[in-house]
């Protein structure tokens, strides 16, 4: 399905020319091609082994040669021949594969600038790939998300949302909210024929299941966002409780320094782990305690500041030692904080108050740093005091500030539409509403997209994607 959107950067009949991979050294280079004359342009720089032309090969086959410019041989090559419509980009496509030096694959796209190609725009084969209806508009937005995953949970998102899972959802929405307009219009147009009766508690059932849809997806794109962002998480606690020791346990490494001597951690010491397919950027605090020692001391204040600021906090006690004054600060100071209690070195006898912890925390795990007891349990009450315990990637969430703003929209429309029959409207102003909803919906899967909301999801994507 073709759709009519004029691009802005080339007219659809140049042959577009980027390096695809990354601008640094690597095992391999590639050099991609889209449009037209993309064989034409790699004949003029490729010559294979053989010396077979990529004009004279079907589509999904290879030859291997060398590439070169007017100065002579740039280096051995591979060129990859995808013949329209079956590419990504829906037109004729090369791609030849080098060595990954900076300056070979550099040299090589010069080559290919001055025997034809254009330099493509940011995102501009994925953007030909939407226009020439390979890939919605949701789809097209789930690529950059692949490319920018930290973590197992956020590429599973982009990969469903890339498959369409999105795409699919929202058109469930629309197609209901279709057939509503649809219902309305011919009862109100076609009085005398056989047409079942509109009831106010039929479309106020309809309407609200396209509610409490969109509802979900604004509700998921907030839990999701800890898959793609991270979470700022704070460990804290007072000093030897082992907060750097689950540190180093969580960052599979000694990232903290570990001693029996208190206040060893004076500062915050940072890291971003990838825990239960969650990023986590780590910050271990120093010990909170009162302290003589002026450096100590500002490393606990610094400690209390990152706790006030941190979306989630790892509340650390000692499971050896009775509860004292810093643990009952530290606990004030966590009472309308997101939270885990963990209560460290289980592997030891117990002389703390669990009961008192249970009293003051929602979430609480026992395990030992030292020796790795209990780690799954604190990925289980983490995933849940987040919110993703529950969250399947694979049924398709939003994942973009622009596919939140346009559901957010399709919920007022409906929203709209609920309170004018609520109010005893008359069904036109109903009608009125959930065609807006639907319009809305529209835009968002990019089957009636503005060239400028086009651009706007392609304005940030990398060159040579």
């Amino acid at each position: 399905m073709d759709r009519n959107i004029n691009f802005a950067y080339h007219p659809s009949g140049d042959t577009i020319a980027a390096i695809s991979t990354a601008q640094a050294p690597g095992a391999i280079g590639i050099v991609r091609i889209s449009g037209p004359r993309a064989r034409d342009v790699a004949d003029r720089v490729f010559t294979s082994a053989h010396g077979k032309k990529l004009g004279d090969i079907r589509g999904y086959r290879a030859l291997y040669g060398r590439v070169h410019d007017s100065k002579g041989d740039i280096d051995e090559a591979i060129a990859l021949n995808f013949r329209a419509p079956a590419s990504f980009t829906g037109e004729d496509v090369v791609e030849l594969s080098c060595h990954g030096g900076v300056y070979v694959t550099r040299r090589l796209l010069k080559a290919v600038f001055e025997d034809g190609a254009v330099p493509a725009g940011p995102g501009e084969f994925t953007r030909r790939a939407f226009v020439n209806g390979k890939m919605g508009l949701t789809e097209a937005e789930s690529v950059m998300q692949i490319i920018g995953a930290q973590g197992e949970q956020a590429a599973k998102t982009a990969l469903a949302g890339h498959d369409g899972a999105l795409e699919k959802r929202i058109k469930k929405i629309r197609v209901g909210l279709t057939g509503i307009a649809a219902h309305l219009s011919a009862w109100a147009d076609y009085p005398d024929d056989d047409i079942p009766q509109v009831t106010p508690d039929g479309l106020r059932s309809s309407l609200s299941y396209a509610k409490k849809e969109l509802e979900s997806l604004l509700r998921q794109f907030d839990e999701g966002r800890v898959f793609r962002e991270g979470v700022d998480t704070v460990i804290a606690g007072k000093p030897n409780v082992g907060k750097s020791t689950l540190m180093n346990l969580l960052a599979g490494c000694d990232r903290s320094i570990v001693t029996q001597y208190a206040g060893t951690t004076r500062d915050v010491v940072e890291d971003t782990v990838i825990f239960g397919g969650i990023p986590l950027r780590l910050a271990d605090t120093a010990g909170v305690r009162d302290t003589d020692d002026p450096v100590e001391s500002i490393g606990v204040k610094r400690a209390f500041r990152r706790i006030g600021t941190a979306q989630l906090v790892l509340a650390v006690f000692d499971n050896s030692h009775e509860l004292g004054a810093a643990d009952f600060e530290l606990i004030e100071k966590l009472k309308n904080a997101a939270c885990v209690a963990v209560i460290n070195k289980c592997d030891l006898p117990e002389k703390i108050d669990k009961q008192y912890i249970k009293s003051k925390f929602k979430h609480i795990v026992s395990i030992s740093a030292s020796n790795g007891t209990g780690i799954h349990d604190l990925e289980a009450e983490i995933t849940d005091i987040l919110g993703t315990s529950d969250l399947d990637p694979s049924q398709g969430i939003l994942f973009t500030e622009r596919q939140r703003d346009e559901v957010r929209r399709a919920l007022d429309c409906v929203n709209e539409a609920l309170d004018a029959l609520d109010s005893g409207m008359t069904f036109d102003a109903v009608t009125v509403s959930v065609e807006s909803a639907i319009s809305v919906l529209l835009e968002l899967t990019g089957e009636r997209a503005t060239e400028t909301v086009v651009d706007s999801v392609f304005h940030n994507f990398c060159v040579g994607k």
